[in-house]
């Protein structure tokens, strides 16, 4: 689809990311593999004001399956991701993808903090770029998964000359803006929202539905982005087929976090209940399990 223009890319029943299609993405640890080989993901994240953030997208990404988590951050944050997850690795070394942004603001980023963020983005290491980080999403040459929320996206397409979308649009609105937006970026754009949006650069889409209304509660966002990051580095220990794989690495990362959250909602009853970012992190075993054991039916 890539040669196709935009126009031709939008169809307003893009295809609906599944439980089979998440499935088969998914990578399955083997008898030879090792803490290495199970993919490692690097992790920039939080800052001294938002410590959680960090904390909630490490305990994602551990209970979503990889191999590693190497944490570099603030002291802070640091210290409470030690506290609740020890086998997380605090010395820099070789990743497989990176998630970067969440809970840090642009606007008071160190400069050194600055400089490290864009190498990380000079590489050829894929990168999940969430909140605090989307002013860099058109920096480097690393492979990208973008993550806003509409009004995020609004303003980073302003950044790159588009016009706002606006909190009106209908889903085919999105994909459209989604679609530009990623072949402006040339990017990965995975737009947040009650029906969830994923667009590559070479005009792929897929639209994700699998969550729900009791989702929108603080830090889902920051256990998004460490899902989608243990995706990625999964996955990345062996060299992927192009960078539109991405967009279903992304949809996969969506699709299990939509499926967390129905199922701690859903413990409070058939209309589900009250959840907390962690209490979605706390299912992602059990989500990942369930999804895996389709293959043998």
């Amino acid at each position: 689809m890539s040669g196709e223009g935009l126009e031709a890319a939008i169809d307003a029943t893009a295809a609906e990311w599944t439980a089979e299609r998440t499935s088969g993405v998914l990578r399955v640890p083997t008898a030879t593999d090792d803490k290495y080989s199970r993919g490692v993901l690097g992790v920039r994240t939080g800052s001294t004001r938002y410590p959680g953030a960090a904390v909630l997208g490490v305990e994602a990404a551990w209970r979503t399956g990889l191999g590693m988590v190497r944490y570099l951050g603030p002291e802070r944050a640091q210290d409470l991701i030690l506290a609740r997850r020890p086998e997380t690795v605090t010395a820099d070394g070789r990743v497989q993808a990176w998630l970067i942004g969440s809970g840090t603001d642009a606007a008071d980023r160190p400069e050194a903090e600055d400089a490290a963020l864009r190498r990380i983005l000079a590489s050829d290491v894929p990168v999940v770029v969430d909140a605090g980080a989307l002013d860099l999403a058109g920096v480097g040459s690393a492979p990208r998964i973008v993550t806003p929320h509409g009004r995020e996206h609004d303003r980073l397409r302003e950044s790159i000359g588009l016009p706002p979308v606006g909190g009106d649009a209908d889903d085919t609105g999105r994909q459209r803006a989604a679609l530009e937006t990623a072949r402006t970026l040339g990017a990965t754009v995975l737009l947040k929202g009650a029906r969830t949006i994923v667009a590559t650069p070479g005009g792929w889409t897929a639209r994700v539905t699998a969550g729900t209304p009791w989702l929108a509660t603080a830090g889902t966002g920051d256990v998004l982005g460490g899902i989608i990051g243990a995706v990625v580095a999964s996955a990345a220990v062996e060299p992927l087929a192009d960078a539109e794989s991405l967009g279903a690495l992304a949809a996969t990362g969506a699709w299990l976090h939509g499926r967390a959250a129905t199922s701690a909602a859903g413990r409070h009853g058939a209309a589900g209940g009250p959840i907390t970012a962690l209490d979605i992190t706390t299912e992602l075993p059990g989500a990942v399990a369930a999804v895996l054991a389709r293959r043998g039916r």
